[in-house]
């Protein structure tokens, strides 16, 4: 089920939520949108679904105008940040409540119901819990059961807002890579929101990266973080450091670091801040004479650099030849 978001606007009040917002999602694809608060990704979320109306533009849904339709005629699935579950209700009963409420002549027969219900529930692999209520499970599992809950239903598309939002980090990555093997499984056209680059780099098929009401890149994963279409994009999707040198201000990653004891050709000096062990990488946190901002580097734990390093100590530092600095290369300019 492919979805075409054409010329989306929508404001509140004198807030211009989305400006202009075109997008073709493809079949099957699991597309994230990308960005920080108030950027808009949630309010578009929201305008595939239904939920909001658009002040103009439209929806379809693989080639069929829905912008009129309600909710319910769009037959989407939405999984909320804080799962929504029936607190009264049993797993097995959260699960089965939409297609309890289908129109008579369109509602399934209990024992149908039950055979999906734990064809979901094993799908989600949680089958053994289905007599539980959702005070009795984490929080990883109630976001798997709303997940359940979702596809009970046979979305024509799933859509995820801020899905793993509320659990703890260790958690988070696990469903984050479950979501992904799930989704190879059902292939079901999704869409999800996330402020969480990590998230969206790891899950997602295309990132949609949103700022300000407005799109500002759209690619895969590699692409958006190797070639950001803007400097926003480029602060966004990682760690960046900013360099005053030569009347050039240098970006670069601190992965793009070399870091040594000794000066060389085109290193800068910075006085060690901070030395941060990470397990298999440290980081390294440089002042700079000349700059307010602290230069961030990431080396592999054993590097030479460290052996016997402390705070205050003088350490030479430069951006890798070829990593990107803004519109150009480094290697380029210290060339």
């Amino acid at each position: 089920m492919s979805i075409e978001i054409r010329q989306v606007n929508k404001r509140f009040g004198h807030f211009q939520a989305l400006n202009n917002i075109d997008l073709h999602i493809e079949s099957g694809e699991l597309v994230a949108l990308l960005g920080p608060s108030g950027c808009g990704k949630t309010t578009l979320l929201r305008i595939i679904a239904g939920l909001e109306a658009p002040d103009s533009g439209s929806i379809a849904f693989h080639g069929e105008d829905v912008s009129g339709r309600e909710v319910r005629e769009r037959n989407v699935g939405f999984v909320f940040q804080h799962y929504a579950l029936f607190r009264h209700m049993t797993v097995f009963d959260n699960v089965a409540f939409g297609l309890r409420m289908k129109p008579r002549r369109q509602r399934p027969s209990e024992k149908v119901i039950a055979d999906k219900v734990h064809e979901l529930l094993n799908l989600v692999q949680l089958d053994w819990i289905a007599d539980r209520y959702p005070e009795q499970l984490s929080g990883g599992q109630r976001q798997r059961i709303a997940l359940a809950r979702a596809l009970a239903v046979e979305p024509r598309v799933l859509l995820l807002d801020e899905p793993f939002g509320a659990l703890d980090a260790k958690v988070r990555k696990e469903l984050r890579r479950w979501l992904a093997r799930l989704h190879e499984e059902v292939h079901l056209t999704s869409v999800f929101v996330t402020h969480d680059q990590e998230e969206a780099m790891e899950v997602a098929d295309r990132i949609v990266v949103m700022n300000k009401g407005v799109i500002e890149q759209i690619g895969s994963p590699a692409e958006v973080y190797a070639n950001p279409a803007s400097e926003f994009v480029y602060h966004f999707m990682g760690d960046a450091n900013r360099l005053d040198l030569a009347g050039q201000q240098l970006l670069f990653r601190p992965h793009e670091v070399s870091l040594s004891l000794h000066p060389g050709s085109n290193h800068q000096s910075g006085k060690v801040r901070d030395i941060r062990p990470l397990g298999a990488v440290t980081r390294v946190i440089l002042n700079v004479d000349g700059q307010d901002e602290p230069i961030e580097a990431e080396v592999a734990a054993d590097h030479a650099s460290l052996a016997g390093l402390t705070c205050g100590q003088t350490l030479y530092f430069r951006p890798r030849p070829g990593s990107r600095v803004g519109e150009v290369r480094f290697s380029e300019i210290t060339s």
